[in-house]
């Protein structure tokens, strides 16, 4: 593929990849689009959460005490690229109610395909936190390197990008671009066109998502 594949997490169980062929039909309505961005969302939380460390704890239940598990110390912060990585943010924080949720505000210039910063807030104690970077796709890669550098720049260690569907130009310069960075997708596509859209991808995830087009 040509480029770093022990830090790429391919999700491939088959209720993915039942959901992601409804996703990719043009004539899915945009209520069950929506729906299922969501729900994919959950599928790679999971396994972008899996080696989180474990203590144990004491409870007591009905009948007895027994000692469970509890995730240790672990806090994460949820930071969609907008408008699209909205569309995930729901599903994680199904997973993680307590996390926090930073935003990233770009949009790609319409000729050079160049992400352009309109907006950037962080939790305040960003840096203490697993940061999950979501976005239902990469494309160019430009505005998750964008986002990558944000966060390194306000210090924070831990940082895993959640998309649905991926280029293999955007995987190759988000892993290229940060060498600890992980990915997860649900799926690596042919590649790109001159407009610089995943083929065969599923079109505008943020048109499809909010039915603006």
């Amino acid at each position: 593929m040509g480029f770093d594949t022990s830090r790429l997490t391919i999700i491939d169980h088959p209720l993915v990849q039942h959901k992601l062929h409804i996703l990719r039909d043009r004539d899915t309505p945009t209520k069950q689009f929506r729906e299922l961005v969501g729900e994919l969302a959950i599928f790679e939380g999971y396994e972008a959460m899996r080696d989180f460390p474990l203590e144990d704890i004491e409870v007591t239940t009905p009948l007895e005490k027994t000692v469970c598990k509890r995730i240790a110390g672990k806090k994460v912060a949820i930071i969609p690229i907008l408008r699209a990585g909205l569309g995930m943010v729901d599903g994680l924080l199904s997973l993680v109610p307590s996390a926090r949720v930073g935003h990233v505000g770009m949009y790609r210039d319409p000729t050079t395909h160049a992400p352009h910063q309109y907006y950037c807030k962080f939790p305040p104690d960003v840096e203490s936190r697993t940061c999950l970077i979501v976005d239902p796709m990469l494309a160019t890669g430009g505005s998750l390197t964008a986002a990558i550098q944000f966060l390194r720049e306000a210090h924070v260690r831990d940082i895993r990008a959640l998309t649905i569907v991926s280029a293999p130009e955007g995987v190759r310069a988000a892993l290229d671009f940060d060498p600890d960075v992980r990915l997860y997708t649900c799926a690596v596509d042919r590649g790109l066109n001159e407009s610089a859209y995943i083929l065969p991808g599923l079109g505008d995830a943020g048109d499809r998502i909010y039915g603006t087009k």
